[in-house]
């Protein structure tokens, strides 16, 4: 055999090495990537109020908010919730059927679900304004958000510490300290 024949063999040798040895560090590498990730603003289709009402000694508007996680991932949700009097059905096609400009809304408070593990459901109260005898509340998601926990606190089996409310946050506590 020539020389030039045994370059070609070696070439031909050295390439199916190559395949050998790089498309499994490939295929690794490619199927290892993190799995595909909701797009941002998502995290409203995940939460939704569940009720509206007056609570009859305080005559504060309370939401019952209930976030599903719809993400590959545990974390909270910050939600915005919104409080306005609930308008007369409005006629198809009208004016009043339009949403509402940012100056009309209503009154907003903020509530954070924390430890929301993936298709898993939780639960949170939201107490609003007081609210006055003869209107009927509207309750509302204005935005929310979702935040994936550290991956740091996942290693280290680290879970948000559950809140009975958003006040001890505040700075206001009850007055026997509890």
């Amino acid at each position: 055999m020539s020389a030039l024949k045994w370059q070609g063999w070696l070439v031909a040798l050295v390439f199916v090495a190559g395949l050998l040895v790089f498309a499994p560090l490939g295929l690794y590498v490619w199927a290892g990537g993190r799995p595909a990730v909701r797009p941002a603003g998502a995290a409203p289709d995940d939460v939704r109020i569940t009720d509206c009402r007056i609570d009859p000694t305080s005559r504060r508007v309370v939401a019952s908010v209930e976030a599903v996680n719809g993400f590959p991932e545990p974390g909270a949700y910050v939600v915005t919730v919104e409080f306005r009097e609930q308008l007369p059905p409005a006629r198809p096609g009208s004016v009043e059927a339009l949403p509402l400009p940012p100056a009309a809304r209503g009154p907003q408070v903020l509530a954070k679900i924390p430890g929301v593990r993936p298709a898993a459901a939780e639960r949170a109260e939201v107490v609003g304004p007081v609210w006055p005898p003869a209107a009927t509340p509207w309750c509302g998601i204005a935005a929310a958000d979702f935040a994936p926990d550290p991956p740091f606190a996942r290693s280290l089996g680290l879970r948000p510490r559950p809140r009975a409310s958003n006040a001890g946050e505040a700075g206001f506590s009850s007055p026997s300290g509890v």
